[in-house]
């Protein structure tokens, strides 16, 4: 049994071995990933920290580098950085940037000196990666020079929405951040409204909840009783952390002494911490001084506490009350009661715990807000995380390849057409030039922005890829020169083609087998060489998909799937109007839904699949057989002797009474409402749109099959035919259309 045990460890010992190998492998030479960590404040440690003890405990995957400066290296603001040290993390580097003062003036030259001493530290460190957190000018002046000194950048809580200058200094670090790790949907949300890649967005929840949700120390008292005395009970105090308002100083010092009148009135036990080191702490902290809060018996004034003792204070308070972020999302987590007092965190998603007083004029509102909210308790809430953040920020890092290009791109939405004032522009109409290419011809057309095909040119499909090739050019090169004729400005040229494709690189990585020689065929590349125009190129189900939503039945439908009913079954998914391809391009083959685990052969090499039933060749196949049988044939229909039987003459025979020509076609039907059926369940669109030549044969079957297999909540989907005369040609005109001014799709 012990030697049985020690070989499993040794087993799984090995296993990690090898997968270490092959990410370290990923980036070359084992190349471990050399993290810095920059942090400023006491605020933001308390969440890089989590990320950093990840990353320490995993020195086989990285090299950690800790840079401090900012507010943690004045006397003033408790000398913060001791609590690094304490936490066993080497300081690489103590850089000295705040300019006191305390005033906006400050807050400037305190940027600019950080920006003159980082780029020496950073040329002296050459890390792989900067980890920046928040919407501190400290933070701004990080992200400016690693941005700028080609550092790739991740910004910690990105797209999250709060008062005062931080807003604009959080979104400006996130359009210099390469990577991006954001706690709420909403945040996501915003990252991608401000054009950032969603590859690069990683949804973990706020680091400081791993801790959070993990703190339950059985001696809270005695940190309780350290801070603020030996009578003091839990629930029965107050903790108050107000910061100042850069944008409106005046008024947020105004609040702040309203705030403390208040707290002097309700006598109950309070800490207060001091405020950061923004524009206006000097006065707060005169404020502080003036009313005697340092000395008065209700009150403990402290310039720090640490975060592991600080979270036991928050957790057991009758409330907290100010404008930090902390109260809006860490306590939370508690449910402790929250005032929020002002703008500083305006917009900020909170849970039913945080109580706001946007605006004070006297110190009632306040006064009656602690009436309301002490002493109570509220469910714990879990909007900024699940308690799981590190694991998938560190994992997220582990993905980084460093052989990526460097320079970030930005997903720009769709925008209206501009209006140009050159008449020729004017009367020309906007174009794309659409190829399909099927399994027997190749096609070539310029559509019009309405979806008119204004010109069509069709050949055989070439057997080879060089003959392939070279058709498809002569084609498009004889079409872009006929536009000039019929007055259409050619946008682009957008490619639908059968097997799996890449789109964001234009390359076709493998062919359906309809198509010979059709595999790592880089298309993109050649045309938009030989035509000085932009290629997009995807797959035949995927532009059918894209024909629908901007010309069919798809329009304006935020979930659709198309299924294409032709020679083989293909098809494509919208969701949230978006096309889905999958992570290795694979997504929406839709006639590879196995719907029999004993059916017929499919030319995939499986068994069962939809398209071994449904398709134009399956049917083709059983037509076959039955005019083998002498089976097919019945009155009313001829054929010659050299006609080649096809899925035509099985679908005249069953129209004509032939038994068993209607029993394939209606075993097609159910094997293609199965599949859809599946779709339903996994997708769960709005609508399914059947398109191709065998669509109209198969609606009726496909719609009685969801009412007989559906769960009863899908079982209310529309399923229609396309009224698309030719979906190939207009989805690959879609891809032009409406991606001409975007970068990504």
């Amino acid at each position: 049994m012990l030697f049985q045990l020690l070989r499993h460890q040794l087993y799984f010992k090995n296993l990690s071995k090898q997968k270490q190998k092959e990410v370290m492998e990923k980036n070359g030479n084992n190349h471990k990933l050399r993290v810095c960590v920059a942090t400023c404040n006491r605020a933001d440690y308390s969440k890089l920290a989590p990320i950093m003890f990840g990353i320490k405990a995993e020195p086989q995957f990285f090299e950690l580098d800790v840079v401090v400066l900012g507010s943690h290296l004045i006397d003033d603001y408790g000398n913060t950085y001791r609590m690094i040290e304490q936490d066993d993390f080497d300081i690489h580097t103590r850089l000295h940037t705040i300019v006191r003062g305390e005033d906006e003036a400050a807050m400037v030259e305190s940027v600019g000196l950080a920006l003159v001493k980082l780029p020496d530290v950073l040329n002296r460190l050459k890390p792989d990666i900067m980890i920046v957190h928040g919407d501190r000018f400290d933070a701004l002046a990080l992200a400016t020079s690693a941005a700028l000194m080609n550092i790739r950048i991740l910004h910690i809580e990105g797209g999250e929405v709060s008062g005062t200058i931080d807003d604009s200094i959080r979104h400006a670090i996130t359009k210099l951040a390469h990577y991006h790790v954001c706690c709420t949907r909403s945040a996501e949300q915003h990252l991608i409204a401000m054009c950032e890649d969603h590859d690069r967005i990683l949804l973990a929840g706020c680091p400081s909840y791993d801790k959070l949700l993990s703190a339950r120390n059985k001696d809270y008292m005695s940190i309780i009783r350290m801070w603020l005395g030996e009578d003091v009970k839990t629930r029965d105090y107050i903790v108050a952390l107000q910061h100042p308002v850069t944008t409106d100083i005046k008024h947020s010092i105004k609040m702040f002494e309203l705030t403390l009148d208040a707290l002097i009135s309700f006598k109950k036990r309070t800490l207060v911490l001091f405020p950061n080191v923004d524009a206006g702490s000097k006065e707060m902290v005169r404020v502080m001084r003036k009313k005697g809060i340092e000395h008065h018996p209700n009150f403990r004034a402290v310039k720090h506490v640490p975060f592991d003792q600080f979270i036991q204070l928050v957790a057991h308070a009758g409330c907290m009350i100010g404008n930090s972020s902390c109260g809006v999302r860490e306590v939370g987590a508690f449910g402790t009661p929250v005032i929020n007092l002002g703008t500083r965190q305006t917009g900020r998603e909170t849970g039913e715990n945080v109580l706001h007083v946007r605006d004070a004029d006297t110190q009632d509102k306040i006064l009656h807000a602690l009436h309301l909210q002490f002493g109570k308790q509220y469910p714990c809430s879990k909007i900024y995380g699940d308690g799981n953040a590190v694991p998938r920020i560190l994992k997220f890092l582990k993905s980084i390849d460093l052989k990526e290009p460097l320079q970030k791109k930005f997903c720009f939405p769709p925008v209206k057409d501009s209006i140009s004032q050159d008449i020729d522009h004017i009367l020309e109409t906007q174009s794309a030039l659409a190829v399909d290419l099927g399994g027997t011809n190749l096609r070539v057309a310029i559509v019009s922005m309405k979806g008119e095909i204004v010109k069509k040119y069709t050949q055989l499909n070439p057997k080879t890829y060089e003959d392939r090739l070279e058709l498809i050019l002569k084609m498009c090169i004889e079409a872009a020169s006929e536009a000039v004729n019929v007055n259409c400005r050619i946008l682009g040229v957008g490619i639908s083609t059968g097997g799996r494709v890449n789109p964001r690189e234009g390359i076709v990585l493998h062919s359906t087998k309809l198509i010979q020689e059709w595999s790592s065929v880089d298309l993109r590349t050649p045309i938009s060489d030989a035509l000085h125009l932009p290629v997009w190129v995807d797959n035949d189900g995927n532009c059918a998909a894209l024909a629908e939503r901007k010309f069919g039945h798809g329009k304006g439908i935020e979930n659709f799937v198309t299924l294409i009913t032709g020679t083989g079954i293909g098809g494509g998914i919208v969701h949230q109007h978006e096309l889905i391809h999958g992570s290795s391009f694979c997504a929406a083959e839709l006639g590879h839904i196995v719907v029999s685990l004993d059916g017929p052969e499919c030319l995939c090499g499986s068994q069962g699949c939809i398209e071994a039933y449904a398709s134009g060749i399956a049917l083709q196949r059983e037509a076959k057989k039955l005019h083998d049988e002498d089976l097919l044939l019945v009155e009313g229909m001829s054929m010659k002797k050299e006609e080649v039987v096809s899925a035509a003459h099985l679908i005249q025979a069953a129209k004509l009474g032939n038994t068993k020509a209607d029993s394939i076609l209606r075993t097609a039907g159910t094997a293609l409402g199965l599949g859809v059926v599946n779709i339903l369940h996994t997708m769960n669109p709005s609508l399914v749109i059947l398109s191709g030549v065998l669509a109209s044969h198969y609606v009726n079957a496909v719609k009685d099959v969801i009412n007989q297999q559906a769960l009863s909540s899908v079982k209310t989907v529309d399923v229609v035919v396309s009224n698309l005369a030719d979906p190939a040609l207009l989805g690959a005109a879609s891809l032009v259309l409406d991606y001409t001014t975007r970068r990504i799709y």
